[in-house]
Order: C-alpha cells, then sequence, then structure tokens
C-alpha cells in the first residue's frame, strides 16, 4: 500500500509588519521548529512577511485621498516588498531544499510599481508557486493590484497535489471550481484572522473539494505595527496612521486544520502557537464517492467554466 499520510502545520504567529528582513528571520526560526517536529507542510497567514495592513480598516482616514499616513505606508510597502526571485527568500528556500518540505507564506510583492498579495508556495528545489490575489477586498484595493488566472495552479508533491487561495477569495465560486478541478487535495486557506465566518468558509471548501484545508491566521497587535514602522525608519506620518487605530489586538488567530468531511482535525486560541496534524491523503478520495463537484456531481452539459491562464500584460514587445 502506498504512503497516504502527510505531516503538516500552521505556525499561527505576529508577523514584523513591513520589515521583511525581520519577518523572514522570524519565519525561518518557527518553521524550522515545525519541520523538526516533523511536518513537510508548513502554511502562515495572509500577507504574513509586511504584515496584513491594518490601517486600512481601523485607522479613521486612511481612504481620504492624499492622506499623508496612508501614502507614508505605502511607500515603505513598496521599498520593503518581495521580488521575484528575491535572495532574501533563500533562506525559507533552504529549509524546503534541505528537508523535502514546503512552506507557505504570504507576502507584499511588487511587479514595477505595483504591489500584490502573494500567497508564495516555496517548494524543494524548484522556484516559488505563486499565486496573486485575484480580487483585493474592499479598502485593500488601495494597495494592492488584481492578480491573474496565470496564478491559479497547484504543485503536485507526488503524494499530494497543495494549493493556495486567499481570504474573501474562498466566496467566489468559479474560483473554488477551477481549484477543484485542478485535483487539489491539500490547500492553504490564508486569513488574517479565521474569524467564525472565515471558519465556515473553509470548512465549506474542504467539504465541497473533498480535500484537507489549513485555514492559516495571523495575531497581529497595534504595537506591532508602530514597532515595523520604527524598524524600517520611523517615519512620523506613518507612525502617527498607525496610533490613530482604535484597539490593540486585532488579528487573533484561529487558525484549524480541517479533514474533508469538514471536521476539525486541529485548533488553534488567539496567540502564538504552532498547530500539527498527519493528514491521511486517502480519505480525499474516500470522500468522493459521495460528492465530486469537479466528476458525477456536476452538469457539463449544462454548466462550463473557462479559465485564462494569459498573463494579463498591459503593454506587450515583441521584436
Amino acid at each position: 500500500m502506498p504512503d497516504t499520510r502527510l505531516n503538516v502545520a500552521i505556525c499561527q504567529a505576529a508577523p514584523v509588519p513591513l520589515h521583511i528582513d525581520s519577518g523572514i528571520e522570524k519565519a525561518v526560526s518557527i518553521a524550522e521548529a515545525a519541520i523538526k517536529e516533523g511536518a513537510t507542510l508548513v502554511a502562515f497567514g495572509e500577507t504574513f512577511l509586511g504584515g496584513y495592513p491594518l490601517w486600512l480598516d481601523e485607522a479613521p482616514g486612511a481612504a481620504l485621498w492624499d492622506h499623508p499616513g496612508s501614502k507614508a505606508m505605502h511607500r515603505i510597502l513598496m521599498e520593503q516588498a518581495v521580488v521575484s526571485g528575491d535572495e532574501r527568500l533563500a533562506p525559507l528556500q533552504a529549509l524546503c531544499d534541505d528537508h523535502d518540505a514546503m512552506i507557505s507564506i504570504g507576502a507584499h510583492e511588487r511587479v514595477r510599481s505595483s504591489l500584490y498579495n502573494n500567497q508564495l508556495l516555496l517548494r524543494p528545489n524548484q522556484k516559488p508557486l505563486d499565486h496573486r490575489k485575484l480580487v483585493p477586498t474592499h479598502g485593500e484595493r488601495l494597495i494592492w493590484m488584481r492578480g491573474d488566472g496565470s496564478t491559479l495552479g497547484v504543485h503536485d508533491a507526488g503524494k499530494a497535489k497543495v494549493g493556495n487561495l486567499t481570504c474573501w477569495e474562498h466566496w467566489m465560486p468559479l474560483t473554488r471550481a477551477a481549484m477543484h478541478n485542478l485535483e487539489e487535495n491539500v490547500h492553504i486557506a490564508a486569513w488574517p484572522t479565521v474569524r467564525d465566518t472565515y471558519a465556515i468558509a473553509s470548512k465549506h471548501y474542504a467539504f465541497e473539494g473533498r480535500c484537507f484545508v489549513l485555514a492559516a491566521g495571523l495575531v497581529q497587535a497595534k504595537a506591532d505595527l508602530i514597532d515595523g514602522i520604527e524598524r524600517c525608519g520611523g517615519d512620523a506620518e506613518a507612525a502617527a496612521l498607525a496610533k490613530q487605530i482604535d484597539g490593540d489586538v486585532l488579528n487573533r488567530g484561529g487558525s484549524m486544520i480541517i479533514a474533508p468531511d469538514a471536521r476539525v482535525l486541529a485548533q488553534a486560541g488567539e496567540g502564538e502557537e504552532t498547530i500539527h496534524a498527519q493528514l491521511d491523503l486517502s480519505e480525499s478520495d474516500a470522500a468522493k464517492a459521495s460528492l465530486d463537484t469537479d466528476g458525477h456531481y456536476s452538469r457539463p452539459d449544462i454548466f462550463t467554466l473557462d479559465v485564462n491562464t494569459a498573463p494579463q500584460q498591459g503593454v506587450r514587445w515583441e521584436d
């Protein structure tokens, strides 16, 4: 019988907002500990590298036109963001290469002069698999560009096919259908916090896709953001915006590992912790006896879905 077991972990941790080098250093330490405890797939929450932009929802006036604090934050994000082939990610890549492991980690990514919300899947001896968030939600559109179909994909790890989606993409029915068609059996659902409705979406994804879901959240406080600003040079206007945030802890974890029948295998609290589970991937196939939304529970004679996987370039240079 083939080995269908996969050891996974969610590292529910506080990012180091804005300051990418410090965030990578922390991620390496936590991921290495999880791998030493047996995990071969490790997941972090949405934009762990750089931190979730709390000020968009929590700082009064942050969305006002020409707001000096928001502009200062955007400048810092642009300066700090990861880029394609970023050498700063090398320590995380080395962990994957040395231990035959995978690490899913969110980051602010810069492409030319725009920022994307990218949930990177680092895998052994290959370049990272990108997933750029297709639709930034509400106020997030002030900082992030929309991704395209070129980063909808899964990594074939042999016994598992692993994919990522981010936050409210889990309420995009056609996106879910596309991912189910790729035969994903382990899915990372990256969130800033796995609050009640986000837990429902994650469990629904597991049940609908007959796959395991790692719903990964962050722990993040106002004080973390202020510290990150200081690490990046202490911009006064950015700090003034951060200090307007009402409340202290604003991302509260809640991470969970979910089976294909939607039962919870491991559950985190509100603080920093790493949770582990051993998945039996054969459960995914067994669960499809009653429901396969991409197969016997579909109606291709009525419904079809076309997915455009071409990169959407506004300017094309040709010889």
